[in-house]
């Protein structure tokens, strides 16, 4: 018998019972579809979380002002202002691998437009911060050197408060808002940036200079008059962040004169390693769920060597009068195995096709991005078809070993 007369005969006999071909496939499907979804879901979430963190910088760094004690008393993180734009400058200088520094210190506040008000973060920034979260204005301009030094009082506003403040499709350059009584002339609007990954509207955003921020919204620290509340630090592209990290310790340690075994009066938050481990927690998860799922698939192989089996039985008078007639035992063990490889063909398919529909169904409820990997595809259409013959190689074994006499008796 031909490789072509051997598929014909298979596939004519699982038609001859379709029904029970349709049921034995379904574990496949359902196999297959499980794994397909699980990793086109779990590659899309990965995906977002890596589009959102991209979102706040690459190679990024967050200072933070640290623990305090005071009389015995730990006061807690943030509690005294120990940044200042000094600091800023100093680690921009002196550590090479660091491409820039953005001081920033911001309040949450009401902007007043006309008849409309807002509630939002407003944030006193320097033309470094733009650099570094790799931000850039939609319509009119970013702020100006003079306007930086000068502390004058213009604002560029985030697409929610511009949407918020003047209306969907109002260009508001030129407008004036009252920010805490204080007029700021509207000079940009910023591109959307999105969620971040706490779920926060990073376009719920206004932006000052920081002098002005300082001088007419946030009041001058008397006790240290170029305070600020954070420092954002960008690396090179390339540099090690581990280093970075390491240099920055030890000059900001120089600079606030702390002594050996002293702690640190800052904190440093390495939003890159964050952004690894929220993406290989994905990954994780997603691994996780794509062999959970694979179970079924060896479900559905199990379900085929017992159909498989079942056929051999019901057709004991068919092999034998094969076998009297001629025909060549792995002629009869390959017919077999050709239609369990069928089965599970099929089955992937159908399952490959259910499962995009599924992950296509689920991205798009919860928002995510979808992401369906080639190789998830190719591996489990393998998968399916080494299940096939894995689990149809002992029920067509048993049928190539059958004795013609005894299986022509068979009633």
């Amino acid at each position: 018998m031909s490789m072509l007369e051997a598929i014909r005969e298979a596939l004519s006999a699982l038609r001859a019972h379709k029904l029970r071909s349709a049921l034995t496939m379904l574990g496949m499907v359902i196999g297959v579809a499980a794994v397909i979804a699980m990793v086109a879901i779990g590659g899309g979430a990965r995906e977002r979380v890596l589009s959102q963190v991209k979102s706040l910088g690459a190679n990024l760094f967050i200072v933070l002002p640290g623990n305090v004690t005071q009389g015995g008393v730990r006061l807690g993180l943030g509690a005294s202002s120990s940044l200042t734009e000094d600091d800023a400058r100093a680690i921009e200088a002196e550590v090479p691998s660091v491409q820039v520094t953005a001081p920033n210190s911001r309040t949450r506040t009401q902007l007043v437009a006309g008849g409309n008000n807002w509630f939002t973060e407003v944030v006193g920034v320097d033309l470094g911060w733009f650099e570094a979260r790799e931000w850039t204005n939609a319509t009119g301009r970013l702020f100006e050197p003079e306007e930086i030094q000068r502390g004058l009082q213009v604002v560029i506003l985030g697409q929610t408060v511009a949407r918020n403040l003047f209306g969907e499709g109002v260009d508001p350059i030129g407008e004036t808002v009252r920010i805490r009584a204080v007029p700021f002339r509207v000079i940009g609007v910023m591109d959307a940036k999105g969620q971040s990954m706490i779920g926060q509207d990073q376009d719920d955003t206004s932006f000052v200079p920081l002098a002005a921020a300082r001088q007419r919204l946030l009041g001058v620290n008397r006790a240290n008059a170029r305070a600020v509340g954070v420092i954002h630090v960008k690396v090179r592209e390339g540099e090690s962040m581990a280093q970075a990290e390491d240099e920055m310790r030890q000059l900001l340690r120089q600079r606030h004169r702390l002594q050996p075994g002293q702690e640190d009066d800052f904190q440093i938050r390495n939003l890159t390693e964050i952004a690894n481990t929220a993406a290989g927690a994905a990954t994780t998860l997603s691994l996780l769920l794509a062999a959970v799922a694979a179970i079924s698939l060896a479900v559905g192989g199990i379900g085929i060597m017992n159909i498989m089996l079942v056929s051999v039985t019901e057709r004991t008078r068919e092999i034998g009068l094969r076998l009297a007639v001629g025909a060549r035992r792995r002629d009869v063990m390959r017919q077999f195995l050709i239609e369990a490889t069928s089965l599970a063909a099929i089955g992937g398919i159908v399952g490959i096709a259910t499962g995009l529909g599924a992950a296509l169904a689920i991205s798009t409820r919860l928002g995510w991005p979808l992401l369906v990997e080639p190789q998830a595809v190719i591996g489990a259409v393998l998968f399916s078809g080494l299940i096939g013959v894995f689990f149809g190689w002992y029920p067509a074994k048993r049928a190539s070993l059958l004795d013609p006499i005894t299986a022509l008796r068979t009633v």
